[in-house]
């Protein structure tokens, strides 16, 4: 969004909010001295656009999405809160929202957020630098989010009924009825979703191998992607990309992977045992070669060590199958030695060590291929990893 110039010299005092003081600040409280107003480059949750003013509907819309109406611009909300113009900045900027300048975008909840983020802060539950990751990793996630909603169905849903409507005209009442069930399901699946983190979590402070963490990583990758943006509508592929990226999502959940992430025409997943790991890709495999409207899949797996932030994994085990991906023919799984030793090691556990553990008992046939230089990761060999009759 371009920045507005001031709408008041630098060096000019801050006027007063003209709308209610937020809570906290009682009406007869003196004014605050004078301060200067904040740069034109401040960024400040960035919903609001230029020419939003001249729309009612639109800015209808915003207000009853926000559950409030615009009454700071960036310096004004960053003093009700109580930070600093330089932390708000901060803040907003971890969370993805656009510079407004000096425009009144704000709202009571952006100064509730920045005193919830700075009180945790001051009592000294997060660091200023573990705040900001806080932020940034959920104002990409519910970015994301938000514009797949958007995309996804209510693009298709305020299509307006009748000659003469306005998709805004449609949007108003649908978003005032889905609006509060969307927020609740959402909070419902991260409480769940972080139940589950921290069960992994505290599993894992409990085992021996705290530190080197060791899990399995899977690529899969759609052959030919390239040549089928060129060849396809854009609908048509848009379709294909969410039928690959869904079909992968609930194989990978059922059968006790993690989706990490999916870019289109390849997905990433991660599982505590190369065995899930290996179910996972055959499955995908298998899947995928029995619909006809899909190309043809390759999946790499490796295992190790790997490191974990804001949701992502990194790490020469996570280059490793990607490399392993790059390389395995059509319809194949390929992985590295790592996966092949704890396969290997997970058949031969006694009965009672299996039955312990609840292995589901895979069967798997492993079979070597030539090794060969991998740029950067040097000579590996590769197994291709099939289902033993």
């Amino acid at each position: 969004m371009t920045v507005d110039e001031p709408d008041t010299p630098a060096t000019g005092p801050e006027p007063e909010p003209t709308g209610p003081q937020p809570a906290g600040r009682e009406a007869a409280e003196p004014a605050a001295p004078a301060e200067p107003a904040e740069p034109a480059d401040a960024p400040a949750p960035g919903g609001a656009r230029r020419g939003t003013e001249d729309d009612p509907s639109a800015l209808g819309i915003e207000e009853l999405i926000l559950g409030s109406e615009r009454q700071y611009n960036p310096f004004q909300a960053a003093r009700a809160a109580g930070v600093s113009m330089e932390l708000a900045s901060r803040f907003w900027r971890a969370m993805g929202f656009a510079d407004v300048g000096q425009e009144r975008a704000l709202t009571e909840a952006d100064v509730l957020a920045l005193r919830r983020l700075a009180g945790l802060v001051e009592a000294g539950l997060l660091s200023e630098a573990t705040a900001v990751q806080v932020a940034r990793s959920t104002g990409q996630t519910t970015a994301r989010l938000a514009d797949w909603q958007i995309d996804s169905f209510l693009m298709g849903l305020t299509e307006p009924p009748e000659p003469g409507m306005t998709r805004n005209e449609v949007a108003y009442p649908l978003i005032q009825l889905l609006l509060p069930e969307l927020q609740e399901f959402l909070v419902y699946v991260w409480r769940r979703q972080l139940a589950a983190a921290t069960g992994r979590v505290v599993q894992a402070m409990d085992d021996e191998d705290t530190v080197d963490r060791r899990q399995a990583i899977g690529f899969a990758d759609l052959v030919g992607f390239t040549r089928l943006t060129r060849r396809l509508e854009d609908d048509e592929l848009g379709e294909l990309v969410e039928a690959f990226e869904t079909t992968a999502a609930d194989l990978v959940a059922a059968h006790g992977g993690r989706l990490i992430k999916a870019l289109g025409d390849e997905v990433l997943y991660v599982a505590e045992e190369a065995g899930t790991a290996a179910e996972i890709g055959l499955r995908l495999i298998e899947t995928m070669s029995n619909d006809d409207t899909m190309p043809e899949l390759r999946v790499g797996i490796a295992f190790g060590t790997m490191t974990t932030r804001m949701g992502d994994v990194f790490g020469n085990t996570v280059n490793l199958a990607s490399r392993l991906t790059s390389i395995a023919p059509k319809d194949t799984v390929l992985v590295d030695g790592e996966v092949r030793a704890e396969l290997i090691a997970a058949e031969e556990a006694p009965e009672s060590e299996k039955e312990a553990a609840e292995e589901p008992g895979f069967r798997f046939a492993l079979q070597p291929l030539y090794q060969r230089p991998v740029r950067g990761l040097g000579v590996v060999e590769p197994w291709m990893l099939t289902r033993r009759p």
